[in-house]
């Protein structure tokens, strides 16, 4: 009897220190998970430095606000076609290149039913995605950038490209081969997230051969979850090494265009504070 009274603290005691080591342990992992979030959000902001070009005069193509993107004006020309990814009701950027350029734009979505319409431009609808591979996921079909380029007879034409599929670029990009991406003279893109590494190997890939020479973040995704990113989408401008100068006496990160603008005009802005810029 008596040791039974001895043991039951015992027991007690046993199970407290191992309900202890187990939160522990819980706690601890925790701490390491955020941690190892926190320097990917870093490791990709760093990569996220814009750099200026010595003969790049930036306009903004398409709306005001959200569907507005910079480019490269006087990069353009010569220029075959231009391809939007992601549409919904209205593609401005589309209708602004179609008609400015005289060219045909080919747009890819396959969520949105709305089919765009151009007064005075030219839209070549395509109901798919683009992606890593081809085939159907669920009720949707989705192709590579290669693939699509190539049905349309436009491998090795001039070309533009705006891209916003809300995260599916990751994939989309890692998939397309180094040297379809090195005969895009310009790419516009919203990139989406802040939690996968696939995003910091894209960014990579795509530095082998553009500069980043735009970079603002999408007012309406500012969350302090993100941080150091101050939202978690955000439009870009890429420009192919082979058409821009890169200006070696402009700081980095090159302070931001005037042009850029607030997706949502009602919205608080979160721009990343202006730092001191390394020479």
């Amino acid at each position: 009897m008596q040791d039974s009274f001895i043991k039951r603290p015992l027991i007690r005691i046993t199970f407290v220190v191992i309900a202890v080591a187990a939160a522990a342990i819980v706690v601890t992992g925790e701490i390491l998970r955020s941690a190892a979030e926190r320097k990917l959000r870093e490791a990709i902001l760093a990569e996220l430095q814009p750099v200026v070009l010595k003969n790049c005069t930036l306009k903004r193509f398409g709306s005001v606000n959200d569907g507005g993107y910079l480019m490269c004006e006087n990069l353009i020309e010569p220029l075959d076609t231009g391809y939007s990814y992601g549409v919904g009701p209205n593609d401005d950027w589309a209708c602004e290149v179609s008609r400015r350029y005289h060219v045909p734009v080919h747009e890819y979505d396959c969520f949105d039913p709305a089919r765009p319409i151009c007064d005075g431009g030219r839209f070549v609808f395509h109901n798919e995605c683009v992606g890593s591979r081809t085939g159907h996921r669920d009720s949707h079909f989705f192709d590579t950038l290669e693939n699509q380029i190539s049905k349309n007879g436009d491998t090795g034409r001039r070309m533009i490209i705006k891209m916003d599929i809300e995260g599916g670029e990751w994939e989309s990009l890692l998939a397309a081969p180094d040297e379809l991406l090195a005969s895009i003279p310009q790419l516009a893109m919203e990139m989406h997230g802040f939690d996968d590494p696939k995003i910091l190997e894209a960014v990579h890939k795509l530095k082998r051969n553009f500069y980043l020479v735009n970079l603002h973040f999408n007012n309406w995704s500012c969350t302090s979850r993100a941080a150091p990113l101050p939202a978690w989408a955000y439009q870009v401008l890429w420009v192919n090494k082979r058409i821009g100068v890169l200006d070696p006496g402009a700081p980095v990160p090159a302070p931001m265009s005037p042009l850029n603008a607030p997706d949502s005009p009602t919205w608080p802005d979160c721009q990343l504070s202006i730092t001191k810029p390394v020479h």
